[in-house]
């Protein structure tokens, strides 16, 4: 069962195959058996996963049952959930038990899914390969050796291993589709204020987004349809109607118009990932689609404006962690500038520390407008960039990462690893959707493909993943993660 997609886990579940607990109790023992090598979760919550799969069942035998009740998933441990740690993967929160629910653990609870437990990740969601979390690094399930990528690996690398069919995941500068990449699975990223940010602990307030990562777009799209909507506690959240993502996936694709943006297919790309993500474009031309070369004229900008204006509103959200109202305190202060300083020092890790000061000095006095105003003005141009791409194309398509998941250790330069993100920080700059679905492999690590569409298209990107996947059998690989090679 642990192989089947959230979408067969449901019709295996309505055709009573299986019930809900037995299946929280076999992926609970997954968990227990296989994630000592992974270290995908930072905790399991088996006791309240058992409690709501029983819930489920009952449901279920009353004939209250809906698409998603009794389906077993795991939450990034950067949304809040009531009675449960939430440590954002930061020794700063390691004591930290959210009060209340985010409003998309809400909605998941109100649909009858079953959490088991909170996904590791890189501290505060800064990171490119989930080496930076305050619980150890995460490993690929692919590749023992590699990363997962960041920052939402632990979601990445669960639903890779069959630990659970589905996660939730959050995507700030690329963490949902380049995990999901470099893992072989379909991430989704939401147009900006398309699911509400609250209780989802903030690192980039203008650039955030949680969306899911699962097995398949139409995995994507029933999450999707649950954890989508306006949030009046969520003051980014778009006051707009939500339609049902999965009305349109077996559209037929002729007539699709693709661009492939040139920028995207330059120096620095992994000549496996450009093979894999040229016989996927093929794959789209026998189904109907057309294709044609389009620009992109300020991605080279995209990095220099995101490394400005993210760190700057991570110094900002950052700020309220001072050892007083909540998170790690330092012992015996000596005032309380003293407790400031140390509780900080030894609550946040070293990247998000380098943030934090790149972020400080780019809204320092003297600074801001040669920084930071500087690279909004960069972001207007990018997302224009995006719109008139638009103009001419349907979607947008290329590689989600220039390389296949790199090993545990390789990029000791920050830039370096900075660089990971060329092909999907843009994405959050402009604010539009994208996402990542599985397009082969670069030796034996996976490769994922790119599809961008304009504001609110999450409906066509989900047919047009759909439609490839439906032509493919790139997602329906598995790594052989067995309690052997463990």
């Amino acid at each position: 069962m642990h192989d089947r997609t959230l979408t067969e886990i449901s019709q295996a579940l309505d055709a009573g195959e299986i019930s809900s607990r037995e299946l929280t109790q076999d992926l609970l023992g997954r968990i227990d058996r296989l994630d000592g090598t992974l270290n995908s979760f930072v905790s399991v919550t088996a006791d309240q996963a058992l409690e709501a799969a029983e819930a489920a069942d009952q449901a279920r035998a009353r004939g209250e049952a809906g698409r998603l009740t009794g389906v077993p998933l795991a939450l990034k441990d950067i949304f809040c959930t009531q009675g449960v740690k939430t440590s954002c993967g930061s020794k700063m929160l390691d004591n930290f038990v959210a009060p209340y629910d985010a409003t998309v653990v809400e909605k998941l609870k109100a649909a009858g899914t079953v959490s088991l437990g909170k996904t590791n990740m890189d501290e505060f969601a800064m990171g490119s390969s989930n080496e930076s979390s305050f619980y150890g690094p995460v490993k690929n399930p692919w590749d023992l050796d590699a990363v997962p990528g960041g920052s939402s690996g632990g979601s990445a690398a669960a639903v890779a291993a069959g630990l659970v069919p589905a996660a939730l995941g959050t995507d700030t500068g690329g963490s949902i589709r380049q995990p999901a990449a470099f893992c072989g699975i379909t991430g989704l990223k939401p147009t900006y204020g398309r699911v509400s940010r609250y209780g989802m602990i903030a690192y980039a307030s203008s650039l955030d987004q949680g969306g899911p990562m699962a097995r398949s777009a139409e995995d994507c799209a029933h999450l999707l349809n649950v954890i989508a909507g306006h949030d009046v506690r969520d003051s980014t959240s778009v006051a707009r109607g939500v339609p049902d993502y999965t009305e349109e996936l077996s559209a037929p694709l002729s007539g699709l118009k693709i661009g492939l943006p040139k920028e995207y297919f330059g120096d620095g790309l992994d000549a496996g990932v450009n093979q894999a993500i040229g016989e996927a474009i093929k794959v789209y031309e026998s189904l109907g689609a057309s294709v044609r070369e389009v620009s992109l004229p300020h991605t080279a900008y995209a990095i220099p404006a995101y490394y400005v204006i993210a760190p700057a509103e991570a110094s900002s959200n950052l700020s309220r962690y001072d050892g007083v109202r909540f998170g790690h305190r330092c012992d015996n202060p000596e005032d309380l500038i003293d407790l400031y300083k140390r509780s900080r020092a030894e609550g946040f890790g070293e990247e998000v520390k380098r943030r934090i000061l790149i972020g400080t000095h780019t809204l320092s006095e003297g600074f801001f407008d040669a920084y930071y105003k500087k690279a909004q003005q960069v972001r207007r141009l990018i997302r224009q960039d995006f719109l008139d791409a638009f103009e001419e194309v349907d979607v947008l398509m290329g590689p989600a990462a220039p390389t296949p998941a790199f090993d545990l250790g390789a990029q000791k330069d920050p830039v370096s690893m900075y660089l990971q993100d060329i092909y999907t920080i843009a994405v959050n700059l402009a604010g539009i959707p994208g996402i990542s679905v599985p397009a082969g492999f670069a030796g034996k690590r996976p490769v994922g493909l790119q599809i961008l569409g304009t504001h609110f298209a999450e409906t066509r990107l989900l047919n047009v993943a759909h439609q490839f996947q439906q032509a493919t059998d790139w997602h329906l690989k598995r790594p052989e993660m067995t309690e052997e090679n463990s």
